[in-house]
């Protein structure tokens, strides 16, 4: 499931995120929900994140 719909993703589930520094790459990191950053209800790419160890990034893919 991609993460552009904020509906889909909540507090503690596990997702795959692009860090602003890899987005030319594609590079993605693994970790747990900490906090939801985008108030709007959809983002096209991707809703913004906050990981439990301070990574923040847009949700690529929620596991």
């Amino acid at each position: 499931m991609d993460g552009t719909k904020r509906a889909d993703i909540e507090p503690g589930a596990r997702v795959r995120v692009v860090q602003k520094q890899d987005q030319q790459s594609g590079e993605t990191t693994e970790g747990v929900v900490q906090d939801i950053l985008t108030n709007s209800e959809n983002h096209p790419h991707g809703i913004k994140v906050r990981l439990k160890g301070g990574v923040v990034g847009r949700v690529k893919e929620i596991l």
